[in-house]
């Protein structure tokens, strides 16, 4: 059963307002998760795949261009489930159709190719791009972006920011069974370049009114979280972090291309170090979080 949909409430990126239009709705992966978003109550409002225009996905209008699209349907997000090899400019133009919010759910998008499109999402600064290889983003009961499996997210004052899709789903099951909601819950995704980081989803979370409390699930690899971590020494809300793979050896790869340690960066010693002396609490299994997250909302002072 779907949470009620309501007036909105306070979220980030997303809401039930969001209107979305699909980069290769045509396709298979496209048109399934398309229908699944659609039966959540995303308003799903345009698809768009060269030389399909004219055609419909699930009673959706297909377009041929992105400017198309946002000029019939007024769409201010786009999602991208196009092949890798196109990947990099499909992206490029949603943001020259003014599209302010961008998630790249594709994997396998060639480094190089990431790399110019991150930079230049960024130095242009008129849109926000989620991913690539990422899960996605959901507000529960009001927009899901994304493949993630809609029931198991439920309305509440936890906001919750991860690299990893699997252990999102692992993590929200278990807050969800016991009574503790989601405000947002977004997939930044595992790739070594990626268009929105941990520090930029924790300032968002930091400056929304109904997100109480924050969970931060990282991975070896990268830095991310230890530049994440010095955010969260500035933050009134309470962080409930979690690194997977910290058993993983010096040059071995788990699961995600970002997630590799390279000499004395990236490992989870550092990064658990930086947490910890950043003030976050860290659970040591997915199963800690229940128990550690209402201690963090008890002492914020907030009654779930």
């Amino acid at each position: 059963m779907l949470p009620p949909r309501t007036e909105s409430r306070m979220s980030i990126l997303v809401n039930k307002d969001t209107k979305v239009v699909i980069a290769g709705m045509t396709g298979n992966e496209g048109s399934f998760h398309g229908k699944q978003m659609i039966e959540y109550g995303t308003q799903v409002v345009a698809g768009v795949t060269p030389g399909k225009g004219g055609q419909e996905v699930h009673g959706v209008p297909v377009f041929n261009t992105m400017h198309e699209a946002v000029e019939k349907t007024g769409a201010d997000a786009a999602l991208i489930f196009v092949p890798a090899p196109f990947a990099a400019d499909s992206v490029l133009e949603a943001e020259d159709a003014g599209i302010p919010f961008i998630t790249l759910i594709t994997e396998g998008v060639p480094v190089n190719d990431m790399l110019h499109v991150a930079n230049k999402v960024k130095a242009n600064g008129k849109s926000q791009l989620l991913g690539g290889n990422c899960a996605g983003i959901i507000t529960p009961g009001e927009c899901k972006m994304g493949i993630m499996p809609g029931h198991i997210f439920t309305p509440g004052p936890v906001g919750l920011v991860s690299r990893s899709g699997t252990l999102t789903y692992e993590v929200v099951w278990e807050l969800t069974r016991a009574g503790l909601g989601q405000t947002t819950c977004v997939g930044i995704g595992g790739d070594p370049i990626i268009g929105t980081r941990f520090v930029d989803v924790l300032e968002m979370f930091e400056n929304d009114p109904a997100t109480k409390a924050v969970v931060m699930i990282g991975e070896i690899g990268g830095t991310d979280e230890e530049v994440g971590a010095e955010y969260i020494k500035k933050m009134s809300k309470p962080v409930v972090s979690f690194i997977s793979g910290r058993t993983a050896p010096p040059g071995k790869r788990m699961g995600h291309a970002g997630a590799i340690i390279s000499g004395k960066m990236g490992t989870p010693e550092s990064k658990v170090e930086a947490l910890l002396g950043a003030g976050a609490a860290l659970a040591d299994r997915t199963s800690d979080f229940p128990a550690l997250v209402k201690e963090a909302l008890d002492k914020a002072g907030v009654s779930v």
